[in-house]
């Protein structure tokens, strides 16, 4: 699954899952609802991509997918051209950004040091402490993106009600939360999230107790929705087919099915489109903001994908030549490199460590220094 790290000493999530970042990556709409980019891109971005997952999860039965691992072509259109590239996609915020680089220099240059060194000292302890290090950080991530797309929500449409905070964080982190400690109450699973082995089992009575706080608070979070509807004729399309999405995804992905094809599609595709939608919006408002027009892209998002494909293919080019030998019919023929695995995979992870950790402060308002997008 996707490949995420980050350093111990960042404590904020590394997607956008500050309120504050709304304005950074949003315009008006033109519409009565608060949509973060526009109707057909927030619709495309997060109804779009649920909508695909699920269709590929139907597509899955009849072809006997569900019981099997994931099929090499789910795994170049979901791992290599969704989960590796939206990695890189920080790179449109940062690296391929002169400006940006030169507000942040100390910042943005020894994260990738830093990340390194934290993930070399992690492989010296044992290959299984690195994974299992690497699995509960990309376990965080995810869970905060969704918290995140929450908050960036309910900041675009103003709303500052406490009580309705408390519902609405408690109903995302649950109907995340849930989902994880159920898989960790069932272990073994079929499914993994890096390796074998990296999630620690736990008794099960936690999932009888967190199943009776999510039921709860997927009945609340419903009962304001259908209260504001009715009694204030006000409601947040984008917010609720997130949420939505949310909840199918991450229950009927890892509590309904056991299964590698089902996590895959229902787990990658609907948290990296939504950033990959994120990211490229916010590059080609950001890019107006320089007088030069210094830009990589030219506003084009085919040029955004192939240059994120092309070094997710290198990048898994690497492990696979290198540590994992399974796919030689794309990457070629495998490579004898044991002697120095023990500096190739903590090297190999730095993309996903700078990734999260630089995600922890690119997405703040107070992380800018000239007006925000």
């Amino acid at each position: 699954m996707a490949t995420d790290t980050t350093g111990a000493s960042v404590h904020t999530s590394v997607q956008p899952s500050q309120s504050s970042t709304v304005r950074e990556t949003v315009s008006p709409s033109g519409t009565q609802y608060p949509w973060l980019f526009n109707a057909p891109l927030d619709l495309f971005a997060f109804l779009g991509s649920t909508v695909l997952a699920f269709g590929l999860l139907a597509l899955g039965e009849p072809l006997g997918l569900l019981g099997d691992g994931t099929p090499d072509w789910l795994w170049v259109a979901t791992i290599l051209m969704i989960d590796v590239a939206h990695v890189y996609a920080t790179g449109f915020k940062v690296y391929f950004v002169p400006q940006e680089l030169q507000r942040h220099p100390w910042l943005y240059g020894l994260t990738p040091l830093v990340g390194f060194a934290i993930a070399w000292i992690l492989y010296q302890y044992g290959a299984m402490v690195f994974w299992r290090a690497l699995a509960y950080l990309a376990v965080f991530h995810f869970v905060r993106q969704q918290y995140g797309w929450m908050a960036l929500y309910r900041a675009k449409e103003g709303d500052t009600e406490r009580f309705g905070w408390w519902i609405d964080t408690v109903a995302i982190y649950m109907a995340t939360l849930y989902p994880l400690i159920y898989w960790h109450t069932h272990l073994p699973r079929k499914f993994f999230w890096f390796t074998q082995g990296d999630f620690i089992a736990l008794p099960r009575w936690l999932s009888l107790v967190a199943g009776l706080i999510y039921w709860i608070a997927m009945s609340v979070y419903l009962i304001r929705v259908a209260v504001r509807a009715w009694r204030d004729r006000r409601i947040n399309p984008g917010k609720e087919i997130m949420f939505l999405s949310t909840v199918l995804c991450w229950y009927i992905g890892i509590i309904t099915f056991d299964s590698d094809y089902a996590f895959t599609v229902t787990n990658v595709i609907t948290h990296g489109v939504p950033y990959l939608v994120l990211v490229y919006w916010g590059y080609t408002v950001q890019k107006k903001e320089y007088s030069d027009g210094t830009t990589l892209l030219g506003g084009r998002w085919i040029r955004y994908l192939a240059i994120l494909w092309g070094l997710a293919y290198l990048e898994e080019f690497l492990w696979d030549v290198g540590v994992w030998h399974d796919r030689s019919w794309l990457f070629g023929t495998p490579q004898d490199w044991s002697s120095i695995q023990a500096v190739l995979v903590p090297l190999l992870a730095v993309p996903q460590i700078t990734h999260y950790v630089l995600d922890g402060f690119i997405w703040k308002r107070k992380a800018r220094t000239t007006s925000p997008h």
